[in-house]
């Protein structure tokens, strides 16, 4: 039985930034609003979610391959394993489940939505698609996000950028309050 604790505990184990922590919680909830309307082990997607960048912080350089080794050795199953070293385009691995296809299109725009939120006076509250959109359009707007990594993410994922994006707002206010205190990484 796949731990979210236990999953947790090993995100701290490698990691100690707490923007990046805030990252792995932000992934962690759109995969489980995935997870969700894909009727998955909401659990189970939360944990890809939460360890998809175990490796990033000790290891930039050998990201996600890296963190699928201490997966693997961690004893993960290997359909997570597989996802989390396909969210990367840099690893040439191949996304072929449904939780690969998800962890890869939520990973960046997660990051971007949380982005959105806080340069908003209300944070998430009120947070609509367009406003979303619209900063995509802006290039000079959280530069770090590939926005052709987010494009091929909903395509792969079979979902249309509009539903998507409202998907992982409504997954984000979950978190909202972890999300907006002191610091946040946009690291795909």
């Amino acid at each position: 039985m796949i731990s979210r604790e236990k999953a947790f505990e090993l995100l701290e184990e490698y990691t100690k930034s707490q923007s990046l922590i805030k990252h792995a919680l932000a992934v962690e909830a759109a995969m489980m609003g995935y997870g969700k309307k894909f009727d998955e082990d909401v659990t189970y997607w939360s944990v890809c979610g939460l360890l998809h960048d175990v490796d990033y912080e000790i290891y930039p350089e050998e990201h996600p391959l890296k963190g699928a080794e201490i997966l693997r050795e961690k004893g993960y199953p290997e359909d997570l394993v597989l996802a989390v070293k396909g969210h990367a385009d840099s690893a040439n691995t191949p996304r072929e489940t449904l939780m690969a296809k998800a962890l890869y299109a939520v990973d960046e725009l997660s990051s971007f939505i949380v982005a959105v939120a806080l340069v908003r006076p209300n944070k998430f509250e009120g947070l609509k698609v367009k406003s979303v959109k619209k900063k995509l359009k802006d290039k000079a707007f959280a530069k770090a996000v590939d926005r052709d990594i987010i494009k091929k993410g909903a395509e792969e994922l079979g979902v249309d950028l509009t539903e998507h994006i409202q998907l992982i707002i409504d997954a984000l206010v979950t978190r909202e309050e972890e999300l907006k205190k002191d610091g946040y990484s946009l690291i795909n």
